[in-house]
Formats: C-alpha cells, structure tokens, sequence
C-alpha cells in the first residue's frame, strides 16, 4: 500500500476523484445484502451456539525493540511539523499543499483503517502524545511534583469530550467553508495539539487519550477489531473482533460511535437531491433572522450533521427496546451498554465503503505532495511529477468493495451482538429470540448505506 501511494502510475492530472456509478441496480443489492444478514442469522443461530469473542484468546508473536516505539514517536512529531509548516509557509492552493491532503485523506481516512488491519497504531504515531510524555518524562527528572497528574478526571464526563472534538472535526470537514485552507488547518492543529498536551499533562496521557482526545479515541475504538494488540511493548494475535467484548462503556461512549457513523452519513447525505432540495429552505429560514448567506448556510449544514447523528442513535436505541421485550431481566440503560460494541464494525464499514475511492485515488497525491510540500517547485524525493492513476481501480471494482465493506460489517455487528446474547441470556432460544430487532436495525443500516453510495458515489 505504502509503495502504491509513493509511486503511483502517471495519470493525465491531480484532482478529487468523481462518483463512480453502481454497475448493478441499488436495489438488487439492497436485496441481496438484506438476504446475507438473514442468512448470516440463521447461521449463527443453528451454529454458533456458545459464546466465542468475550475473551480475546491471546497469543504472543514477538517482543518489540523500545526502539520501535521511538522511532514511530519521532516520525508522529516530525510530520506534524511539516504538515503545520506546510499549511503555513506553503501555498495557500489547497490541491498542492502537503497538509490538505494528508490531514483529510491519509490521517482522516488511512489511520482508521491502518487500526482495524494493524491494531493501534496511532498510540505510538500521536504527536501529542508523544509531546507530552516528553515533558512529563523531563518534569519528572527535575520535578517529582510533576511525576503524577495534578488532576482527577472528572468521571461524569467520561468521553463527551472526545465525543465534542470528533463532531468538531466533522463539522470542519463538512460544514466549514474555510477547511480547505492550509493556513487555517495548520492553526486549527496547532491549537488542538495545545488543548491535547494542556489536558494530558493536567489528567494523565492515558486517562485524556482515551477521554479527551477525540482522535485518540476514535482510533483506540476500531483497534479493539484487530487482530493484533501491542500491549507493554509485547506484540500479541488474537481473533478478530474479540477486542470489543472489553471495550469499556464510558459516559458518550454510545455517542461516539453515532458520531462515527452519522457524520459519514451526512458527509454522503450531504451531495444527495434529497438534501440539496431541503437545505436552502433551512439555510432561508436563518437567513431571515438576520444572517448572512455564508452564515446561515454553515448553520443548516449543521442542523443537517446533528440530524445524521441523532437519527442514527435513535435507529440504535429502537433496537434495544426491541430486545427488551424478550427478557425484561434487563433495563434499556443496562441492554444499551451491553451490545454499544456491536456499532464498532458498522462504524467501520461506513468509513471504508464512502470513503475508499478517496484513499485510493486522492490518496496517490501524497506521492508527489511529499517532494512538494509548500507547492512552490521543489523536488525532494525525485517524485514531484508524478500524478493520479485514475485508472488504478475500476469504478465497478469500487463498488463491489464498498458494498462488500457494508456487508461484511453488518455481518460482523450481528455476529457480535448474538454472541453477547449468548453470554448474558438464559439459553440459546432466549439469545436468538433477542436478536430479531438487532437483525432489523443492521439490515436498515445497511439498506441506508447502500442507497447513500448509489445516490452520490463518493
């Protein structure tokens, strides 16, 4: 992949790739997906009869040199640096300045994916983090005050904050008129690393990583589908999605997984007629407050985010009230946080299925962005004339992995939730029973997803 990136193919031009059209009927998908997940049900019902993914079944494969964990360190920081120095001092063109590109296709769109393949990989990539474990290092050779956090972390807040900073960042993406500005994304970074470091230091690196830190977060959640987990510098296999049946349910932990899924889903809603019908009737009403044009159309693409991630949570919650009707042994709070794991793969598929062209194609300009990163000329690694391979993958070839994308984490999601029904109902025909609205809930996400890529394509 990384190969593939650096030195693609030469192509006729740089530029975002265009919607690729479905070769198939939508809803000759949408049927055959829905019969996947039905028959994926059956399955697991006749066949998957005890418990498999509560524990994770470790097994070690090597010792990692502390070298290795410096080395990435160093490397976080010093492409932070460049894309900070690039968003700054570079052309303000955002098609050739390094960090535009890098922010929104390799950090937004290969860390998360590099995650679920690799385990947490931007643990040791994070340059806050890796700043901040820096000072804390040096504060505690010369200070032993400064050894432990001066702070507790409000437990109440759990991670709404992480919640608030991803949202934040969605909202960036797709609703700001200015984020495609390389100045303002090298100012908006430098003030989320200070924010970053300002709370690990007042709370704890791993207590604010995990809380606060919104990427930090969102990363650490698609690792836990790995199957591989780096744990005291010790690399360890274990079965893929087992990592979630621990993943602890915090305060806006739920929240956070709508937010993961929601904003990809107005990011798709967001170029579909249906939106482009209704949003200059919201974007009217603001306007008649008294705003001006560029106002009132950021507040109606926000009215339209928030929409995305509340009707996501509320498709969510139907399905645990459906569940609650089999045993009533469980609250919906209870029954809500019991199964918040089994969004973590359809969180994922979202991610991959809207936003693989993206990587694939835009994601080529990485190759000769990094000879050129202030755009101005330069030629440091011989590849700054290289271009987008438009021809790399066939837009057919894109559909079938997205679609496949949907699929395989909707079948994921209810192979998860059957196997905590398992755990947690009497017997096997109480388990299966529970999950019919699950069922219900993954084929109208999935359905949802299918018709978001036929209207747009990505």
């Amino acid at each position: 992949l990384a190969a593939a990136l650096l030195f693609p193919p030469a192509a006729e031009a740089h530029g975002i790739v265009g919607r690729a059209d479905l070769p198939i009927p939508v809803w000759l998908f949408s049927w055959v997906a829905a019969i996947v997940l039905v028959a994926s049900f059956v399955g697991l019902a006749a066949l998957w009869t005890r418990p498999q993914l509560q524990s994770e079944h470790r097994i070690r494969v090597v010792r990692l040199p502390a070298a290795v964990g410096l080395a990435a360190n160093l490397l976080g920081l010093a492409v932070f640096v460049l894309v900070v120095y690039s968003g700054l001092a570079g052309t303000q063109v955002w098609s050739a300045n390094f960090s535009v590109t890098f922010i929104y296709v390799v950090f937004w769109v290969g860390t998360p994916i590099a995650s679920v393949f690799f385990g947490d990989v931007f643990r040791a990539l994070s340059p806050w983090r890796s700043f901040a474990r820096a000072l804390r290092w040096i504060g505690g050779r010369w200070l032993s005050g400064l050894r432990e956090p001066p702070l507790r972390y409000p437990q109440r807040l759990g991670q709404w904050p992480a919640v608030a900073s991803l949202i934040g960042f969605a909202w960036l993406e797709l609703v700001y008129v200015e984020r495609d500005r390389p100045s303002t994304l090298a100012i908006l970074s430098v003030a989320y690393f200070a924010l970053m470091v300002a709370g690990m230091l007042a709370f704890g690196i791993d207590e604010w990583s995990e809380r606060g830190d919104g990427f930090g977060a969102y990363f650490s959640l698609l690792a836990k589908m790995s199957p591989l987990v780096v744990e005291d510098d010790v690399l360890y296999r274990r079965r893929p999605l087992s990592g979630l049946a621990a993943m602890p349910v915090l305060p806006g932990t739920i929240a956070l997984v709508c937010a993961v899924i929601g904003t990809t889903t107005f990011d798709g809603f967001s170029n579909d007629i249906i939106w482009r019908k209704l949003e200059p009737h919201i974007q009217s009403g603001f306007a008649s407050l008294g705003l001006g044009p560029v106002p009132a159309q950021e507040l109606a693409f926000s009215v339209g985010l928030i929409f995305c991630v509340a009707l996501i949570f509320a498709v969510y919650e139907l399905g645990i009230r459906g569940v609650r009707t089999v045993s009533r042994r469980y609250d919906t709070v209870e029954l809500s946080r019991t199964f918040a794991h089994t969004l973590v793969p359809i969180g994922f598929a979202y991610v991959l299925a809207h936003y693989f062209s993206l990587l694939v194609w835009q994601g080529q300009a990485i190759g000769y962005l990094a000879s050129d990163p202030l755009g101005n000329g330069a030629n440091l690694f011989g590849t700054s004339s290289y271009h987008i391979d438009y021809s790399i993958i066939s837009f057919a070839a894109i559909w079938y992995v997205q679609v496949a994308a949907l699929v395989a984490g909707h079948v994921g999601g209810l192979t998860l939730a059957h196997d905590r029904s398992l755990a947690i109902y009497r017997g096997a025909q109480e388990a299966v029973r529970s999950q019919y609205w699950m069922l219900t809930v993954m084929v109208a996400f999935t359905c949802f997803g299918l018709w978001l890529l036929s209207a747009v394509g990505t």
